[in-house]
């Protein structure tokens, strides 16, 4: 059941909203911290929570935006591979911006410069995702896999550095990372909620009417 995937949800566009914010506000701290000679600690306690919360927002609305043009594409003839080669060019163009987050992290940080930052996780993402989406709300599945894998790796460390954006961390590395395990689960866990959203409005609104008829019915009965 897609219900209305043209259809705006106003809890989507409070999270893309909340997340753009607290984006804003970690940022500013980021900023007041390395470049304005103030000493918040963004690393450890609230303010890593805050920063990991707006990832999270973030990379969640990614699944969550693409699932309704997917919706439409099935109702589209050939519409569905004009749609990937979208993914795919969307995809490549946010990876793109990774990549000089990338290079401008390594020239003016050097250590703990961003090897696959948000931005990688996003375009590779979008690329990605486009396969399970005909999975709908199975989605659930893989993305708890996913997730999983990527909390169970961090017991354990690597001699090598070229999987760090799979998860695979050397020892005493340190990184802003957001390696594809644990984070692709979280796209897909926005794949799953939109489906699982579709199908409670749906069955909302037809309770709704149905209500409505059996009252009216009341009403009128002698």
């Amino acid at each position: 059941m897609n219900g209305h995937p043209e259809k705006r949800f106003w809890e989507i566009d409070f999270l893309r909203g909340l997340a753009i914010i607290m984006m804003v506000v970690f940022h500013l701290l980021y900023d007041l911290t390395y470049f304005g000679g103030f000493n918040f600690n963004l690393h450890s306690g609230f303010w890593l929570y805050f920063a990991r919360a707006t990832a999270t927002i973030f990379i969640f609305l990614v699944g969550v935006l693409l699932t309704p043009s997917f919706s439409i594409s099935k109702k589209i003839q050939n519409l569905r591979k004009k749609l990937y080669l979208k993914y795919l060019k969307r995809g490549l163009r946010i990876f793109s911006w990774g990549l000089i987050i990338t290079l401008m992290t390594w020239i003016f940080l050097r250590d703990g410069f961003v090897r696959f930052g948000i931005l990688h996780l996003i375009g590779i993402s979008i690329i990605l995702t486009h396969p399970f989406l005909k999975l709908r709300y199975w989605n659930l599945l893989p993305g708890i896999a996913f997730i999983s894998l990527g909390i169970h790796l961090k017991n354990f460390t690597f001699g090598f550095l070229w999987l760090v954006c799979l998860g695979f961390m050397p020892d005493h590395f340190y990184t802003v990372d957001f390696p594809n395990f644990p984070w692709f689960g979280v796209v897909l866990i926005g794949v799953f909620f939109l489906q699982i959203y579709y199908i409670l409005t749906a069955y909302a609104n037809l309770t709704f009417g149905i209500s409505s008829i059996l009252i009216l019915l009341d009403c009128f009965a002698f």
